[in-house]
């Protein structure tokens, strides 16, 4: 385990450290009782493909039952841990940031909006295209030398397979397909969410006024603009006060806040509760 902004984080050459491919990409079939009491996260990205499962995963403070033939991605820098079945018998894919590089730029939407659900139920017949993928993967890993092109294949017709089963059934997704300026907002508050608060900077950055910004997220979105941008400074607020041991005031300055009671004020309108007592209840 390595220190990264104050974090529990993981590299992927902790799992397997003596193989040749370890900086690379991964697989493990995951089988049986599996326990992660210690929320971290890891800097390289994960996709957990259950064959069959049960028991809970937590993401990001949402806890997710787990089931037969689903997808879990996990991206670099979200909180997880799990608590999985004695019936549990998955495969996982562990990527890290060169690989996944080129495994996004597949992906038809930006990651920021897959985070928002973590979790696909897949189709039988996706189920078993994703499985024959995982497994050639694997098969590939175990020669020498690894064949990277072909596996970068893979990855991206991986990618592909997410996007359909995705598109087909959440419909948000398709919000952010007919109004691509809301999925670039989406990137860019992940981005600048500590440095800029503010709805007029990113409307500047987009080429549009911050009303009609606000018009688009409440029209598509049935939320204003600048919820956004709070949201996604609560998720990082929490995710500082549950997996770091950071003093709040510390949190407070790394997420953009000028003093301590400013930061307080704030996460107890949105939350219900102050930065210490959200802490103290974990």
């Amino acid at each position: 385990m390595k220190p990264k902004d104050n974090f529990p984080v993981f590299g992927i050459q902790e799992f397997q450290p003596d193989l040749h491919h370890t900086n690379e990409l991964q697989f493990h079939l995951v089988q049986g009782k599996q326990l992660i009491e210690k929320p971290h996260k890891h800097d390289f990205f994960m996709l957990l493909l259950f064959e069959q499962g049960s028991g809970t995963h937590t993401i990001d403070f949402k806890q997710y039952e787990v089931g037969d033939h689903q997808l879990h991605l996990l991206f670099p820098g979200q909180v997880h841990s799990w608590a999985l079945g004695e019936n549990t018998v998955a495969y996982q894919l562990m990527i890290s940031q060169p690989v996944f590089e080129i495994f996004s730029s597949s992906l038809e939407l930006t990651f920021v909006l897959y985070q928002k659900q973590p979790v696909l139920e897949l189709s039988s017949e996706t189920f078993s295209q994703l499985q024959h993928e995982f497994q050639s993967i694997d098969a590939e890993l175990s020669r020498a030398p690894v064949h990277w092109n072909i596996v970068n294949l893979r990855n991206q017709l991986i990618a592909q397979l997410v996007n359909r089963e995705a598109g087909e059934k959440y419909d948000y997704l398709k919000v952010y397909r007919a109004v691509p300026a809301l999925m670039k907002y989406q990137h860019l508050v992940d981005v600048y969410f500590k440095e800029q608060k503010s709805v007029a900077f990113y409307a500047d950055q987009l080429h549009i006024s911050a009303n009609y910004l606000n018009i688009l997220c409440k029209r598509n979105l049935q939320v204003p603009a600048l919820f956004l941008i709070h949201t996604r400074i609560i998720l990082e607020a929490k995710r500082l006060l549950h997996a770091s041991e950071l003093p709040v005031k510390e949190i407070a300055f790394d997420l953009g806040f000028s003093d301590l009671a400013h930061f307080s004020n704030f996460f107890k309108s949105k939350t219900g509760m102050s930065p210490r007592s959200f802490r103290e209840q974990l």
